[in-house]
């Protein structure tokens, strides 16, 4: 079995397939790998490196490719560029293809077997394998890091002899996995952090990140959330509301980071140029939806623009910004997919077409596209959270379904009442449609129901016996009612 990893040609793209340290594992698994020449130049890995780890280093794509059972890649490799690898080659990487049907036709036409990453379902075998935690998590740690060198001025508080310094107020539209990232990131550097989000279960995720949650929350708010955890399309009135209160709030802060994507269409406008406008001379904002358009009215992808003072960075694939890190995770992520697909035994591929994992991410089979979410030119509506259609994603990579980020960045609520005092859950049938039920961890070990805790004594516990002299332990206890003293001489 020979794997290919290919040096990506996107503009921008600094990040590689694989790593050093993921093809000495691949070579482990029985694989022959071919890495084209400086594919991993613009993340730090030399080739001298690939090849200390067992690959063999290509001087061309062609050659790398020649013969490969799997590709490895990080954007979608064009259809020409795959001429020369085996019939029904794995094409594994973060396919992008909505809005891009015409482009996974020809991978189709081409002979591969497309896989896209970016589809991999949300079950627990699978959070290895996820990109979109992965690289969603850096990009709102690296858009915080940008925001600060962009700002100009120190974001925690500082007392000094000279004066006190405020701290920035940062805030951050959207709590998936990078806005929580984001939050967490601001937080260690001192600012004073807000954030909103249409879910009403992000609330809690912001506090305990130390963040104030800012949202009308009305009867409304309290339903937008579906039984699997999405967000709920609003009504207009509500929508007027919360923009009326998010314009107010704006122009207070010093740095706003936006994060929401819709997968196959542009980016929601969530900022409006009235509301730059309204901001204070050498505020910053992070506009992480730039890729496809922007959250913000007045950003231009792939570019930092001033608006009366204020700037607003459109800068695309954020993750790629610190190409090292995202590259070991993306690389991490690839390999723990490619290992489900080996025969320990013959280390060969043995493909399961119906295990869940390739159901969910296969595009293209044998000559044609399967995929039911990218066959038609427009997704159907009403698609599943694989297809993404019409759901709010998380601003990373790719414009991909979000993911609940209950499920792998903060811990959950404990469940409140009765049920968590005695270490129980409650029943499913019990809770409502709209918030789905997390068990907390404290829950797996529940009081037996014959267990009572003891009654309080009305006697205060005594010090601890070690730190009691052996005769004053020895002494009994005197009774609480007091005799009364005799006043007259001994």
């Amino acid at each position: 079995m020979k794997v290919a990893v290919l040096r990506e040609r996107a503009p921008g793209e600094s990040r590689v397939a694989a790593t050093p340290e993921t093809v000495g594992k691949l070579v482990g698994l029985g694989a022959r790998v071919a890495v084209e020449a400086g594919a991993g130049a613009q993340a730090r890995f030399a080739d001298s490196d690939y090849a200390a780890a067992g690959a063999a280093v290509a001087a061309s794509a062609a050659e790398a490719v020649a013969g490969a059972d799997i590709l490895l890649a990080v954007r979608r490799p064009s259809a020409a560029i795959l001429s020369g690898a085996a019939p029904g080659a794995l094409v594994v990487g973060a396919l992008d293809p909505f809005g891009n049907e015409a482009e996974i036709a020809e991978l189709a036409r081409a002979g591969v077997t497309a896989i896209a990453m970016e589809f991999m379902p949300r079950i627990t075998r699978a959070q290895v394998m996820d990109i979109l935690s992965s690289q969603a998590n850096l990009a709102g740690y690296q858009a915080v890091i940008e925001a600060a060198a962009a700002f100009e001025r120190a974001l925690p508080m500082m007392m000094t002899a000279a004066g006190t310094v405020r701290p920035a107020k940062v805030f951050v539209m959207g709590a998936g996995v990078a806005g929580l990232q984001a939050i967490a990131t601001a937080r260690r550097l001192g600012a004073v952090v807000s954030a909103t989000d249409v879910r009403p279960a992000a609330k809690e995720q912001v506090e305990s990140l130390g963040g104030k949650f800012i949202a009308v929350e009305d009867e409304e708010f309290r339903q937008a959330e579906t039984a699997g955890g999405y967000a709920k399309e609003m009504s207009a009135e509500y929508r007027d509301k919360q923009a009326a209160l998010i314009a107010s709030h704006i122009a207070k802060q010093d740095i706003v980071i936006t994060t929401a994507l819709i997968p196959g269409r542009p980016a929601p406008r969530l900022v409006s140029r009235a509301m730059v406008e309204a901001m204070a001379p050498g505020s910053v904002i992070v506009d992480l939806a730039a890729e496809r358009g922007g959250n913000v009215e007045l950003t231009k992808p792939g570019a930092i623009i001033e608006r009366n003072g204020v700037k607003i960075l459109g800068l695309t694939n954020m993750q790629g910004r610190i190409p090292t890190t995202a590259s070991q995770l993306y690389a991490r992520n690839l390999l723990a997919f490619v290992d489900t697909l080996l025969d320990k035994q013959t280390k060969a591929l043995a493909l399961d077409w119906e295990d869940e994992l390739l159901k969910a991410t296969v595009l293209t089979r044998g000559g044609t596209v399967v995929h039911p979410a990218v066959r038609a030119p427009e997704p159907a509506p009403g698609g599943t959270a694989a297809a993404g259609a019409g759901t709010v994603a998380e601003a990373g990579a790719q414009p991909v379904p979000v993911e609940k980020p209950a499920d792998r960045v903060v811990p959950a609520a404990p469940v409140k009442g009765g049920a968590a005092r005695k270490g129980r859950a409650k029943p499913a049938a019990a809770e409502t449609p709209t918030e789905p039920v997390t068990v907390p961890a404290m829950a797996a070990t529940p009081v037996p129901p014959a267990e009572k805790p003891a009654r309080r004594s009305r006697v205060r516990s005594a010090a601890p016996t070690d730190a009691v002299s052996p005769d004053a332990a020895a002494k009994p206890r005197t009774s609480r009612t007091r005799k009364p003293v005799s006043k007259e001489p001994q």
